[in-house]
């Protein structure tokens, strides 16, 4: 099948019609559909943060230099609307009409994967900041590019956390929003439970959009779940959690992703949100010495911080690293053209604020290591890795 896929990939880019662009562009145009309104708008309006002040950063500094000149950069963003047949349309779009160099993708696992053929097609590079299921990257295409590490790389540590804690646990419950990334989340996080010989008492999904949740938290509160974990979005999450604290489902653990990361989360929940459990693939506390743009973590931070009067969370960092990685890219190959920039993206090996940016043979990243997270007195406190843990395990939730 995988072989079968990846035949059809090739067959699909070799028949793509060329894209022209003029001679030695004078700018680096990229497209980046985004789901700036609909259910997904606060997810897209990070993305679209961690860009802008990427772009602005490069402006500051002149341009940067490719090939002995000072290139600009300019982004064209594309509303989809959170729907993501509109997302590939826009990704077509962007590269046929406004003639880009490179995409980043649109939010998420199944928005990514779904508009990966684009890239594919015409032969232009598309980093995908959000997606970190594999199905995304087991197209066999060569043109897509991930900066998040596969979805055991949060569940595995979060298993071995939760059981050092209180290795007496044994009843999982597992909830999921019935999208690509929270359901592909929630299976990994079932692997690492049975993996562990826990037993999983409550296994199912919710619709996107669902705002009523009581029928199915009343059926886990009768399984007795000791550890819960939701795969959700933000909107999802804080819907869930206050209607958990409505019903007094109150397990030991309560385990969500990906919203905690988020001040949204914290601020919409208050006290409600204390002790939630989380992993996500970057977190302020981290410290790179980076050869991008951005060089060390703390400076991205700061200038994060100056710009939004806010910290960043991972999102909000794996988009401006992804501008980072194509800056980095665009200097190595000394062209802005799709094949010179994928190849340049495939062999790149670097260190950046973000962490190790170099990408396995699917195009995900590989060296990342996650840090996993517990919502305490209001914040995100870091509890692995040892290196840079603020914290230690806490159980119960109010």
């Amino acid at each position: 099948m995988q072989r079968r896929t990846v035949l059809m990939g090739m067959a699909a880019a070799l028949a793509a019609p060329a894209i022209v662009r003029a001679q030695g562009s004078d700018e680096l145009r990229i497209g980046a559909p985004l789901p700036l309104t609909g259910p997904l708008a606060p997810e897209g309006q990070k993305q679209k943060r961690g860009y802008d002040l990427w772009v602005k950063e490069v402006e500051s500094a002149g341009g940067f230099e490719i090939s002995g000149r000072r290139v600009p950069v300019r982004i064209i963003y594309s509303d989809y609307q959170s729907a993501t047949p509109r997302a590939v349309q826009a990704c077509d779009q962007l590269v046929t009409q406004q003639r880009v160099h490179a995409l980043f993708s649109p939010f998420g696992s199944g928005a990514a994967k779904a508009s990966s053929s684009i890239s594919e097609r015409y032969r232009v590079p598309m980093i995908a900041p959000t997606a970190s299921s594999r199905e995304v990257y087991d197209q066999g295409f060569k043109y897509l590019f991930g900066t998040f590490t596969p979805n055991e790389t949060l569940t595995e540590p979060l298993a071995d956390m939760v059981l050092s804690a209180a290795p007496a646990i044994k009843r999982v419950a597992i909830f999921s929003r019935n999208d690509l990334l929270p359901l592909a989340l929630s299976a990994e996080m079932k692997k690492s439970a049975v993996k562990r010989g826990l037993q999983i008492v409550f296994d199912e999904k919710f619709a996107i959009g669902s705002l009523d949740f009581a029928s199915a938290l009343t059926q886990m509160r009768s399984a007795d779940p000791e550890w819960v974990f939701v795969g959700g979005y933000v909107n999802d999450l804080v819907q869930v959690r206050t209607q958990m604290r409505d019903l007094g489902l109150k397990p030991q653990v309560l385990t969500m992703i990906a919203g905690p990361a988020y001040d949204e989360f914290t601020q919409a929940l208050h006290r409600a949100a204390e002790n939630i459990s989380s992993a996500a693939w970057w977190h302020p506390a981290v410290r790179y010495e980076g050869v991008d743009i951005f060089g060390k973590t703390e400076n991205f931070v700061q200038k994060f911080l100056a710009t939004y009067s806010a910290l960043p969370d991972y999102i909000e960092a794996s988009a401006a690293a992804a501008g980072a990685i194509l800056q980095l890219a665009a200097r190595k190959s000394g062209s802005l053209e799709g094949p010179a920039l994928r190849d340049a993206l495939a062999s790149l090996d670097a260190m950046t604020f973000y962490g190790p940016i170099s990408f396995g043979p699917t195009g995900q990243i590989e060296k990342l290591v996650p840090p996993v997270f517990q919502i305490q007195g209001g914040r995100p406190i870091v509890l692995a890795p040892t290196s840079i843990a603020q914290g230690d395990f806490r159980l119960g939730i109010t």
